[in-house]
Order: structure tokens, then sequence, then C-alpha cells
């Protein structure tokens, strides 16, 4: 059995019928108390003192635990700051007749040391013996960052989506309103629910906004929702026993198979209960994907904001998962897994036309969403499961065979793009396909980067107007990984550019399965950046 290392706390527990569903899953809420738990205790071993939760975000559930299956819950401090702690939790699953794991859950949470008496805290560094712990303390700086700037953040993205018309705001077809999917449960505080610092213990708070979120939820599908990620809970208050909590749930938007539930928890003493006065306390948004009873997920129906309160829900949700999305792919928590194809030089135009196809396919999928539009700039994306895909939409006074020139010549893109340093031609496979072997500056203090990448460029047939640029990572010998580099890669990615006329175009980048890398910068997060662009490992195109 895997011992904890220095500083981690591990938490394992038998899932029994106690702590499961109706389906035999077990509840996100109870894991939300063993996270909060296993959390809390994991920041006390490197404060020496008694700690309360402050927040608990980016959390994303993978798989889902059955019972007869066992939980282990691994938490550690990742930083320290002067009195509070960033813990990184992972939760994995074991069969014990197969004893196959699976991850479940990755989280991160903020704790608070609380001081004793009059005394002043401020907390010891974390000592980092492994280098995957340098790279979590570097990342958890800048994990801090985002949340200290969550509120900012939110409010830029609010009024920026005020400056555009939601196309789906302006249809009627099959839009419902989510009154009917507004619910209130109160809650009394008793001993058992106080931890062992007289406060109502977090992790039960959060399982109780997690029960009356699933029931909002359930209201829009009529089918079995099943909790996918959470955006933070922030903790803005204390409740002690004796207490009421209030919960009122309800759902701020849908976008196509998952669906935003927005909790707020009160909380009332005798008096406060009596004259109908509340503390806000809590607050979270849980996002919900949905199953019937063939397993298959279910899409949700468009919601139709009615009044003004659900207009700001509705556009709030919109710049929530803006949001989320830079959180979730700008520093992921998923493993890197090598997706490049080996280059075959005897089957070298199989594999050109494979990159090809494969761009057509990502371009053609259904699903699409518009998360931002401004001026003549549109950006979609794509979820499917656990992958994203990224579109942007931009019209340029430009030519298209320009254009096409200009962005189908990667070895002019240092010229105009930052994120590249140099970019050579070592591999000149026919005239319409070379492999390029690129380099990136450093971000956020890691080594540089480099690419080895397949670009296809195609001119339109005869019936169209619309050229394409597909580009791929592969792997050749004569190029390895260097100690001095970061090797990354572009799953999928490229270009369409279509002539509108003969001195405009439009222009498509477009690329796919973002999940695959760890990101490192947010190139969309804070909505300022004016051009059009993706980015994979610092390739960014800004065809201005």
């Amino acid at each position: 059995m895997e011992r904890p290392a220095a500083g981690e706390v591990h938490m394992s527990q038998a899932i029994q019928p106690a702590h499961a569903n109706s389906r035999g899953e077990l509840s996100a809420g109870q894991l939300l108390k063993w996270i909060d738990a296993t959390a809390c205790l994991a920041a006390e071993k490197h404060a020496g003192v008694s700690c309360v939760t402050a927040s608990v975000d980016d959390i994303q559930f993978e798989e889902t635990a059955r019972v007869g299956q066992v939980i282990t819950i691994k938490a550690k401090v990742t930083r320290a700051f002067s009195t509070s702690m960033e813990i990184s939790i992972k939760v994995i699953v074991q069969d014990m007749f197969t004893g196959i794991e699976k991850l479940v859950s990755v989280a991160f949470s903020t704790f608070v040391a609380k001081p004793v008496g009059e005394e002043k805290i401020h907390l010891k560094p974390v000592t980092l013996l492994t280098e995957q712990d340098h790279v979590e303390h570097n990342l958890a700086s800048e994990r801090r960052k985002v949340r200290l700037q969550h509120e900012d953040t939110f409010q830029n993205l609010v009024k920026e989506s005020g400056k555009f018309d939601d196309p789906v705001c302006d249809e009627d077809d099959g839009m419902v309103s989510t009154r009917g999917t507004s619910v209130q449960s109160i809650e009394l505080v008793l001993p058992p629910h106080a931890n062992h610092h007289g406060n109502t213990f977090g992790g039960q708070i959060m399982a109780w906004m997690e029960m009356v979120a699933t029931i909002s939820a359930s209201r829009l599908c009529q089918a079995h929702p099943l909790l996918k990620s959470v955006d933070m809970f922030k903790f803005r208050g204390p409740s002690t026993v004796g207490d009421r909590l209030v919960f009122n749930a309800i759902v701020n938007n849908t976008f196509q198979t998952c669906v935003e539930v927005g909790v707020r928890v009160e909380a009332f003493d005798c008096q406060e209960w009596a004259e109908g006065r509340g503390r806000h306390i809590n607050s979270a948004f849980l996002i919900y994907h949905a199953v019937n009873d063939k397993e298959e997920l279910v899409k949700f129906p468009r919601v139709k904001p009615m009044s003004k309160d659900d207009f700001r829900r509705y556009h709030g949700a919109i710049a929530r998962k803006r949001i989320r999305l830079g959180r979730k792919y700008v520093i992921s928590h998923k493993e890197e897994v090598p997706f490049r194809i080996h280059w075959d030089v005897s089957d070298q135009a199989a594999l050109s036309e494979d990159n090809v196809e494969a761009f057509k396919k990502l371009v053609a999928k259904s699903g699409w969403e518009v998360t931002s539009a401004v001026e003549k700039i549109k950006i979609y994306t794509l979820e499917e499961h656990d992958i994203l895909s990224v579109w942007v939409e931009k019209h340029v006074e430009k030519p298209a065979h320009l254009a096409y020139h200009l962005l189908s010549d990667f070895t002019k893109r240092p010229l105009w793009d930052p994120h590249y340093m140099s970019c050579e031609v070592i591999d000149c496979v026919s005239e319409d396909d070379q492999i390029y072997y690129i380099t990136c500056p450093r971000a956020n203090g890691t080594k540089p980067k480099d690419l080895v990448v397949l670009v296809s460029r195609r001119r339109p047939p005869k019936d169209s107007d619309t050229y394409m640029v597909a580009v791929k990572s592969v792997i050749l010998p004569s190029f390895p990984p260097s100690p001095q580099y970061i090797r990354s890669e572009i799953i999928c990615a490229g270009f369409l550019i279509h002539a509108t006329d003969s001195s405009s175009c439009t222009l498509f980048p477009m690329e796919g399965e973002l999940h695959r890398m760890k990101r490192e910068r947010d190139s969309e997060l804070s909505g300022e950046r004016g051009g059009l662009g993706f980015c994979e490992e610092g390739v960014e195109s800004e065809g201005q």
C-alpha cells in the first residue's frame, strides 16, 4: 500500500449503500464532505493550528464510484501564503475485484489558519522535494491570481456580454422559463453537523447545496442529473449549531448537454429567523450533465430569461463558463498523453491527407456555441465529454489569397506572432505540405517549448472560395525531444479562409481537443485581447 508522502494526508472509505444515490453511485454530496475533511486535515498538518475552509474551486468529476468500491482521497498543501494555503486534492476509486484504479476527481481548496487568541499567524513555506512539487508550487501562485481577480474578471465579462445580442435570446422556439426549477430547502444545524471548531462543517454545507442543486437540474431535464464540475464554493461567513440554513437553487442557463445551477445559502439564528433577516454565508455554481434510462446524454432545452433577474443570471452563467474554460484548460490537471503520429516517408501522401480530413471533420461538427462576440470577432466553443474545441471568426479587409499566403507560410510567423521564436522547414513533403520545427519562448518561468508539425495547405477547388490550412504534430526521429525544451503538440488545428469579395475575407482559426495539453496562460480569460486567436502551447495566430 502506498504510504502518504511528507505533508500529504490520505483518507480511504469503503462506499456503503448509505453513501449512494438512487442509482447506486457515490453521492456527490458525500464525496464533497470527505474531500473537505481530508483537505482540512492536510492544512492543519502543515499549519499546526486549526484551519477553516475559505473556498473550494476547480472541482472536476471524471468518473463515478459505486457501492462496494473504495475511495481514496489524497490531499496536500501545494503552497502556503501568509495566513492561507492552497490544498491540492485528488480522488481515486478502486474496484476491489479487479484492483483497477480510476481518477474520480481533482479539486483545489483554500484554507485559512485560525490564530490562537491574539497571536498572529505566519505560515511556514512548503518543503519542495520533487520536480512535481516545484511545478505545483508555481501553478498555485497562478491559480491564486485567478481567484483574486475572479470578481473583476467576471464583471468585465458580464459588461462585455451586454455589447452584443445573444442569438439564443432572440429565438423563442423550444425555449423554456427557469421559474419551475426554483428550489428552496431548510436545514437546522445540529451538533453532528458541526466540525471540531464548533462551526457548521463546510463539507456538510456543500453536501446540502449539492442536494438542492440536483433537484433544480432534474426539474428542467426530467432525467438523472450527474454533477460534472463546481465553479466555486465560496464561504462568506460562519454558521453554528442552532442556526437555520435556507438554501435557494435555480437554473441559470443551459449549454447543449450541460446546465448551470446557482445556489445561495443564508443563515439565521433565532432572532434573525423571527425578523426575517438572514446572513449570506455561501454561494456556488454547479454544472450538471444528465442521462436517460439508456445512459445517453440528454440535451437540455434552452432557457428564456423573462425578468431582469433572469437576464442577470443568464449572462452571468455565460461569463462564468468562459472563466471555467480558462481555469480548466489554461492550468489543466490531466496528464499529458502523446497523440503525435509517427512520420512515415513511404506513406506521407496518406498522412498529409489524413491531416486535412481530420481538420475537415472538426469544421463539420455540430453544436458550436458562441461564447464571445465583440465588434467583428466571434469566438465559438464545442465541448464533447472532456474535449474542448475553439473556433474564431473574424472579417478582415484583405483579399483571401493574400491572407492565405501570410498564414500558410509558417516561416513568416515569428515576424508577427510573439509566441514564435523560430520556425524552419525541416522537410518539404510536397509543394503544399511541409514539416516545420518551431520554438516558443518561456512561459511562467518554465523551459521554452518546441514543436514538430505538419502543415498541409489546400487552395479552393473551382466550385469553392475557401482556402484551408491544416496543422498537426508529427514525430520525426531526426528531431527528438531536447532537454532544453518542453516538447508540445497540436492534435488538430488550422485555418479556413473564405473570400467574401475581391478585397476582403473571413478568417476561421480552429483547434480541437484542448484537454490533451497542460495550459500555462489564459489567452481569452479576461476578454481583453482584441485579436482573433487560438493557442496550442504557445502557438497563437493573430490574423489581423
